[in-house]
C-alpha cells in the first residue's frame, strides 16, 4: 500500500510542478496583463493545490496533513480572488487588453 501512495505523491508533485514551470512560461511568453493573470492564475492554482495534495500523501502524521490541508484551504480562497483583484484593479485603471493584431481598442470615453 505504501508503494502506491509513493507513486501517486510522486504524480501528484510532478504534475503540480509541470503547472508552476507552465505558469512561468505563460508569465514570460503572453502579450499582455490580462492574458498574463489568467496564465498564472490558473496554474497558480492548480500547481499548489497538486504539490500540497502529494505532500499531504508523503506526511506521517494527522497534525501534518490538517496543517497542510488548511494551507490548501487558505491557497484555494486567496489565490483565485488575488488574481480577480488584480484584473479589477487594471481595468479600473484603463488598462485595456490587446487585440489580436497587437493594438489596444479604441477608447470609448
Amino acid at each position: 500500500m505504501s508503494e502506491w501512495l509513493d507513486i501517486a505523491a510522486w504524480i501528484c508533485l510532478l504534475g503540480g510542478s509541470f503547472f508552476g514551470i507552465s505558469g512561468a512560461i505563460g508569465l514570460h511568453r503572453f502579450p499582455d496583463f490580462y492574458t498574463r493573470m489568467h496564465a498564472t492564475g490558473v496554474t497558480d492554482t492548480l500547481c499548489a493545490a497538486l504539490i500540497l495534495l502529494g505532500l499531504m500523501l508523503q506526511a506521517d502524521t494527522a497534525l501534518v496533513v490538517a496543517k497542510l490541508f488548511l494551507t490548501l484551504a487558505l491557497l484555494l480562497l486567496t489565490s483565485p480572488t488575488a488574481t480577480h483583484a488584480l484584473a479589477r484593479a487594471a481595468m479600473h485603471g484603463n488598462l485595456s487588453p490587446l487585440l489580436d493584431n497587437g493594438e489596444e481598442p479604441p477608447s470609448t470615453s
